[in-house]
């Protein structure tokens, strides 16, 4: 048997909700549990933590690796590589490939090239209809068979309300997790910016936020219909809360999640038409962004991701309407969420709370947890190690991040999967 004790470590444990120091023993993968150095076997290895963060490895739902189809903005290889350098160990990937993940064929070859190429782990979620198009319920019971650990046709929004019921039904029959974006399709068609006094100021094509309330107030009407498992992805308005409150006092089977782009930037960051900030949904006010910290801090948001979405430079450089949205964000995710913390909104137990113990609980995994049984997917972190952020250096193919300059906190120092260092900072 091979065992690691990890000694004099400041352990971060979500799920009690402590932050304290102490020791964690791992043995063949898995956690047994937190140790003195006196109880554990002589023939571990030692690892000495020299007082810095050992926490639950991150669970990120969401995050769009471009193989099949467009390889050249992220592969499993990069997408895997960039995800153990910032402490993300597990992985839910989104079907948003060309073509979709639509297929249990699709679907495994999905499987054996992460399985191949990745060093993390690697959960793809399928598409809900075929082609993302809205209109022909993929074979959900095949692709679960097949591995698909929920089902989502990510920001194509279902439209005819019969297909999404008749989905979300069967669905419901068998216990699949839903995924959807909440938006009202027609209000937010063309619009790249958060409508308001900045967008009629910079000239640019807004959305109001109450198309992010209309498209869950939608939804949440179906799943009173339906009584699905349903996950919002993205959260990024005030607007929307009192309707997911009420949701979730009512007993609906739902949970909601938000972006780390939202709950660390705002529509002013799009001031000089970067398209780096160009992401989807828009930007928030800065009144929506504390809003939303707030109901994370609440537990009504439960889930943060990364919501990684690779594009290539000719996708980015280009006039800030026309441009593709999204950014990269597997590196980045830890470091600007430890933003919340350094600014007292958040604390540590929390954010992994939202990081990785929700999300592993909603996709009925055993990790994002110390306790013992639990498996050794790990983070040791600095939380207070600066930096200044060169795109350039990010492991992604693709470069697109909205972080290029900025000064951040946090470097990740290793990465542990099933208790293997699959990534040890140099």
């Amino acid at each position: 048997m091979t065992a690691i004790l990890f000694t004099n470590a400041r352990l971060i444990d979500p799920e009690a909700g402590t932050d304290a120091p102490g020791s964690l023993l791992i043995r063949d993968g898995m956690i047994v549990s937190e140790a003195d150095t006196q109880g554990a076997d002589e023939r571990a290895t030692v690892i000495d933590c020299k007082g810095k963060c050992l926490a639950p490895g991150i669970v990120d739902i969401g995050v769009k690796v471009c193989e099949p189809g467009e390889r050249h903005k992220e592969s499993y290889r990069s997408a895997g590589l960039a995800a153990a350098a910032g402490g993300i160990t597990t992985m839910a990937t989104r079907p948003d490939t060309l073509p979709a993940t639509d297929s249990p064929e699709v679907l495994e070859f999905v499987a054996r090239r992460a399985n191949k190429a990745a060093p993390v782990n690697v959960l793809p979620m399928a598409a809900l209809t075929k082609g993302r198009a809205g209109h022909e319920m993929t074979e959900i019971g095949f692709l679960m068979d097949a591995g698909a650990v929920a089902f989502t046709d990510c920001d194509h929004v279902i439209t005819d309300n019969k297909v999404f019921s008749r989905a979300l039904s069967y669905a419901r029959s068998l216990g699949a997790l839903v995924i959807a974006h909440p938006q009202d399709p027609g209000l937010s068609q063309g619009a790249a910016v958060t409508s308001g006094k900045f967008a009629t100021l910079r000239g640019l094509p807004g959305v109001s936020p109450m198309a992010e309330r209309m498209g869950l107030d939608r939804d949440i009407a179906l799943l009173e219909m339906t009584q699905a498992r349903y996950h919002a992805d993205q959260i990024t308005t005030a607007r929307a809360l009192p309707a997911l409150e009420r949701a979730k006092v009512n007993g609906l089977d739902i949970t909601a999640g938000t972006s780390i782009h939202h709950l660390t930037l705002n529509e002013l960051d799009v001031a000089d038409y970067r398209t780096f900030f160009k992401v989807k949904p828009p930007l928030r006010s800065e009144d929506d962004r504390q809003a939303i910290i707030a109901a994370l801090r609440d537990g009504l948001i439960d889930i943060i991701s990364s919501m990684h979405t690779p594009q290539d430079e000719e996708s980015k450089r280009l006039p800030y309407e026309e441009a593709a949205s999204g950014a990269v964000a597997l590196e980045t995710f830890l470091p600007a969420a430890l933003r919340l913390y350094h600014s007292g909104d958040l604390e540590l137990p929390m954010l992994f709370r939202a990081m990785a113990l929700n999300p592993a609980k909603r996709l009925g995994l055993p990790g994002g947890r110390l306790s013992p049984g639990a498996p050794a997917d790990l983070v040791l972190f600095d939380a207070d190690a600066p930096f200044v952020l060169d795109r350039f250096k990010l492991l992604s193919k693709s470069k697109n991040t909205p972080f290029d300059g900025a000064r951040m906190q946090g470097k990740v120092l290793a990465t542990y999967v099933a208790g293997i260092a699959v990534y040890e900072a140099t």
